[in-house]
């Protein structure tokens, strides 16, 4: 059984956005979810999520189904969403942000020192920066802080929407080798990409077009030049 399974997901808002798609992610994976603006990827993730309702179809995460419950509810269970955009609170500073990342595990000790601890290993720029207001941050500090907050739950599955969106190629690449670390230190890894630079990071990639997964292929599969030009520009 995979960590997590989606079976025929229809979502939407006025109209239907996902046409019944179907995919599966299995413990230890960082997959990608490739596609252009409107393909549906942002409503994929904010559903598995809590933050909309399945229309129908089911999302099960380590066996239990999930479709419909609160994101509060889902944060408890093991599984964080690191958004598109960043959604941080400007006047509050780093530290503030990273406790606002653990609120729903305030009452567990130990848990938000050992995930802040973590967290500033992963990302030292934002550990310098601790008691600076996230407002004043530069984009890519922002988007290692927005991924930071995600993590201070101790998640099982990470949730990110468009981690590389604004920041230098460069900058992409320590994002990018961050979310493997991530990974590789147990936590299953969900990301939304434009930038086909992620590749080499992912195990399993999964490409939208219009609501509905076109592609979707592991290991060495994903690094074919055929994969780039057909589905993702060369």
């Amino acid at each position: 059984m995979a960590l997590l399974e989606v079976r025929d997901l229809k979502v939407g808002y006025e109209f239907e956005v996902l046409h019944g798609i179907s995919f599966d992610v299995e413990q230890g994976e960082t997959a990608v979810l490739f596609g252009l603006n409107g393909a549906g990827k942002t409503t994929t993730v904010t559903t598995i999520a809590g933050m909309r309702a399945p229309w129908s179809g089911s999302i099960t995460f380590d066996g239990q189904e999930i479709g419909g419950r609160s994101p509060s509810d889902l944060v408890k269970s093991g599984i964080s969403l690191s958004p598109e955009g960043r959604r941080l609170f400007p006047r509050l500073t780093v530290e503030d942000n990273l406790k606002m990342g653990n609120w729903v595990r305030r009452g567990d000790a130990g848990v938000f020192e050992t995930q802040r601890d973590l967290v500033f290993e992963y990302f030292p720029r934002i550990a310098e920066r601790r008691d600076q207001l996230a407002g004043t941050l530069s984009g890519g500090e922002q988007q290692m802080l927005a991924i930071g907050r995600a993590l201070m739950s101790a998640p099982r599955l990470l949730l990110i929407d468009e981690a590389s969106l604004g920041l230098s190629p460069a900058l992409a690449v320590v994002v990018f080798e961050v979310v493997k670390r991530i990974c590789q230190d147990g936590t299953t890894v969900v990301i939304v990409e434009q930038n086909v630079g992620v590749l080499p990071y992912a195990d399993r990639a999964l490409i939208m077009e219009q609501g509905t997964i076109v592609y979707e292929g592991v290991g060495d599969e994903i690094q074919s030049a055929n994969l780039r030009e057909t589905y993702l520009g060369s």
